[in-house]
């Protein structure tokens, strides 16, 4: 049974525009599936380390994560049991939550510039990630009235951040399709699913009703990538977590992300990270003991 993408309504708490929520231990996020809402998503993960799915990008990070997520762009929850995070806390807003022209007034003129660039999805870091983390975490303490202010402050700070990378350098264009939104989350979901298992073109053009030729370039214009490029980079986020996480073999590592020839899986590692996966686990561990 293939997973549609879940439609999420946010209803902030009556008398709110935007929605807040933090969760740790004791109150775990259990949306990890794949979905998308109009709202525009500020996400802060304090510690750990996790897979992050924002449209058509994947990636692994570590330390935690700052993410901004534009309006409709489909993602994946960025933390679990395995993530090792302190807690989670989260922001939701419309674009227009604070009325239809608040932000085309003069002051706000950079953080209308973020909330477009943000249709990519914005992972920020550095400097950046600690003090907007710390200003979201302290969200929780504040009056409603306070909380909004340090919402205004806290989207200043990341318009005029430095330390920022856009996920979907090339936009993702399917945010106004839903039918689009629709059939290419039936496509990543079952990537989700069975990429340690060889997942041939004919098949997957066959689940969403489609010629290959006429699904390649579907999904070529959609995500900027072929399928198989998607697929294999799936599968190397998912090496580069266990390199992290797990003692097991490189060889194991090779096999157990769904590659079958070990020198394919090298030599791909190696143009994703720069570095073979012997060096990148070295070099994590030089990290984490220093």
């Amino acid at each position: 049974m293939i997973q549609k993408p879940a439609f999420e309504a946010i209803a902030p708490s009556f008398g709110h525009s935007f929605a807040f929520q933090k969760f740790n231990a004791n109150n775990e996020n259990k949306n990890n599936g794949w979905h998308y809402h109009p709202e525009l998503e500020l996400v802060y993960v304090n510690g750990g380390s996790g897979k992050r799915q924002i449209g058509s990008h994947v990636s692994y990070y570590r330390n935690g994560d700052l993410i901004l997520i534009g309006s409709n762009l489909p993602h994946c929850g960025f933390t679990d049991k395995l993530t090792g995070n302190k807690s989670e806390t989260l922001v939701q807003m419309k674009v227009d939550f604070l009325g239809s022209d608040f932000f085309n007034i003069p002051e706000m003129k950079n953080i209308q510039k973020l909330f477009e660039v943000a249709k990519g999805g914005i992972a920020f870091s550095g400097k950046t990630k600690m003090k907007v983390g710390e200003k979201m975490e302290i969200l929780e303490y504040q009056t409603d009235f306070q909380r909004l202010l340090s919402i205004l402050n806290i989207l200043n700070i990341l318009a005029t951040s430095t330390e920022m990378n856009v996920l979907n350098a090339e936009g993702f264009s399917i945010e106004t399709e839903v039918k689009d939104n629709d059939r290419i989350n039936i496509v990543f979901n079952y990537v989700k699913a069975n990429f340690k298992e060889d997942i041939s073109l004919e098949q997957i053009a066959d689940i969403v009703s489609m010629t290959v030729p006429s699904f390649c370039r579907y999904f070529k214009k959609i995500t900027h990538k072929t399928f198989t490029q998607f697929v294999n980079e799936y599968r190397l986020v998912h090496a580069s977590k266990l390199l992290a996480e797990q003692p097991m073999s490189i060889t194991q590592v090779c096999y157990d992300s769904g590659f079958n020839n070990f020198s394919h899986f090298n030599k791909s590692f190696k143009a994703f990270t720069g570095q073979n996966p012997s060096e990148y686990r070295n070099q994590l561990k030089t990290v984490l003991q220093s």
